[in-house]
């Protein structure tokens, strides 16, 4: 028999002071070793749309909008309701999102409407608008 020498001796002492029942504990706690994953697959997971390309026919609509829109720009701030596509900053797609405001004129040469409270829209990322009078 292998042990029969020390089976029966009492358990040897240790030098260093015992560990309470929370400190070994905590060595067997989990501990991130992946940090961001959890962040990461909630992005991953984040639905985004598609941008919506316009016909011939809903883009010539548009345009005409537009141009009512600057006809009542010279009257007054008009104030509209427009959808347009945000693109998202991390992933291909965007959401659209729908704001009112009052529009302080159209700017020709980078193609955007320009509200009055400082926001710019680029004329192609608008889906739809409609002038609120």
């Amino acid at each position: 028999m292998k042990y029969e020498k020390i089976i029966n001796l009492p358990r040897p002492e240790s030098r260093h002071p015992k560990m309470s029942a929370i400190d070994r504990a905590a060595q067997f706690s989990a501990f991130a070793a992946l940090v961001g994953l959890d962040e990461q697959m909630d992005e991953t997971a984040r639905i985004v749309d598609s941008k919506i390309e316009l016909s011939e026919d809903e883009s010539e609509i548009l345009n005409r909008k537009i141009q009512i829109l600057a006809q009542k720009l010279s009257e007054d701030y008009p104030q509209i309701k427009v959808s347009y596509f945000v693109p998202d900053l991390h992933k291909n797609g965007g959401s659209y999102v729908t704001k009112i405001g009052s529009v302080k004129r159209i700017d020709e040469v980078f193609q955007r409407i320009l509200f009055t409270d400082g926001t710019k829209i680029s004329i192609s990322d608008i889906l739809d608008f409609e002038i609120m009078d």
